[in-house]
């Protein structure tokens, strides 16, 4: 009869240490978990600082390239993959340009980071445009230009 109870409170210890155990370790799996969803995140906002296919949360999305064309209200921007984006200016849009700039700094050639909400038909309404942008302090690459054959 002892060695019966021995063997039933061994039982059980080991069946809770084991449940334990299980537990502890799907706690860490979803620790993991958690992190590398935090770290894709984390990508992807990355490479949606190029402005090229990512869009930030709340529609937010930079854009960064060439100016090709503008008018009183907008601005089209060659992006380096070769396509473009109309950037639409608003009265709260601000200008950066190693000192504050305005509106009518903007030419086109110049170089430059858009920061602004994404609209549904795919244009961009900037909060901010920084002209001839540093790229993280990488050396300035020529926007390819598309030939005629």
């Amino acid at each position: 009869m002892n060695k019966q109870i021995i063997t039933i409170i061994i039982a059980i210890a080991v069946g809770a240490l084991s449940f334990f155990g299980g537990m502890k370790y799907q706690e860490s799996k979803s620790v993991n978990n958690r992190f590398g969803a935090n770290l894709q995140n984390m990508r992807g906002q990355q490479n949606g600082q190029t402005g090229q296919s990512q869009t930030r949360r709340g529609g937010f999305r930079p854009v960064m390239g060439e100016i090709i064309n503008q008018d009183e209200n907008s601005i089209t921007v060659k992006l380096v993959d070769g396509s473009s984006k109309i950037v639409l200016l608003s009265e709260k849009t601000t200008y950066n340009k190693a000192e504050t700039a305005t509106k009518t700094d903007l030419k086109k050639g110049e170089r430059v980071n858009v920061f602004g909400t994404e609209n549904t038909d795919g244009s961009v309404t900037a909060q901010n445009i920084q002209l001839n942008p540093l790229l993280n302090g990488m050396e300035r690459k020529p926007i390819p230009t598309q030939e005629a054959n």
